[in-house]
């Protein structure tokens, strides 16, 4: 057994030497190497990896996979792990669950052993370079593996065949409010108008552009135009009206007698201090007491 854990952390850290990682040319080798040992095990002793970013599924990918199942049957077996009660999957999610679509009660499986971390990190990688993840879940992945293995952005890059202004972008997504990632997820607005959204701070903004991009079928060149012109996008300050000139002199006075900052504000007088002595003492000066219950 720690002969197979050896020789699956050896086959990880061979693709992660490799100029450009190739998931594909990894499952393959695992296949090829355990094609003697594949085994049918039931649907439902599979659980999904537990560190499967994916959230969402595309239905109508999963519904053509279905056909294809239907007629050619599973052409590569899942990979999973034994787990305490059943098994864990570790790449093939979209077989599973188009396998049960296709009305199948068994899959064909490998059955390996892996560690979290290889779970973790065969999940991310096989989501990224074959699956259409959205934008959010993708960024999620990106980042998940750059900490995972500590390397950087750049780094990444390269081992992905993606650009580091790509990847930069991709992250930036992160930064948008939750409600806005949201948004991306249930393509209510793009990825490229989300990356346009991801470069400002204020989140009142992003939200307000948000709502226009959806209620006037915004394009991302129309937005552009909106973030590029400051005197549209610029939220409005609030007007406050002039303090009356007495107030300032209504503070000084009080701030004299009291030995503290006063400000009146609103039609309201604030004063403030420092310590509960100090509160007593304010109230000694104001002659205010409060007499024993």
């Amino acid at each position: 057994m720690e002969t197979k854990k050896k020789a699956l952390g050896k086959g990880l850290e061979q693709l992660f030497t490799n100029n450009v990682i190739d998931f594909d040319n990894f499952e393959k080798e695992i296949v090829s190497e355990n094609k003697n040992n594949v085994v049918n095990i039931k649907l439902d002793e599979i659980r999904s990896n537990p560190y499967q970013p994916r959230k969402t599924f595309n239905e109508d990918s999963l519904r053509e996979l279905a056909t294809s199942i239907k007629e050619y049957g599973v052409v590569q077996p899942v990979i999973v792990k034994k787990s305490i009660k059943g098994y864990e999957l570790i790449a093939g999610e979209r077989r599973c669950k188009a396998s049960k679509l296709a009305g199948l009660t068994e899959i064909p499986a490998i059955i390996k052993e892996f560690t979290d971390q290889e779970m973790m990190e065969i999940a991310l990688i096989e989501n990224i370079q074959r699956e259409d993840l959205n934008p959010i879940d993708e960024a999620k992945s990106v980042l998940n593996i750059i900490n995972l293995r500590g390397i950087t952005q750049e780094e990444f890059a390269l081992k992905f065949g993606k650009s580091r202004s790509y990847i930069t972008n991709l992250l930036g997504l992160l930064n948008l409010p939750n409600n806005i990632q949201n948004m991306v997820i249930k393509r209510e607005i793009s990825a490229s108008h989300a990356r346009v959204l991801s470069k400002l701070n204020d989140e009142v903004q992003i939200e307000e552009l948000a709502k226009r991009i959806v209620k006037e079928n915004l394009n991302v060149r129309e937005l552009e135009n909106l973030v590029n012109n400051k005197d549209i996008v610029k939220r409005k300050p609030i007007a406050t009206p002039p303090k009356e000139p007495k107030f300032h002199i209504y503070e000084n006075i009080i701030s004299d007698k009291i030995g503290n900052k006063v400000r009146i504000n609103k039609n309201k007088l604030e004063i403030s201090f420092n310590s509960l002595k100090d509160l007593e003492r304010i109230m000694e000066i104001l002659n205010i007491s409060i007499g024993d219950d």
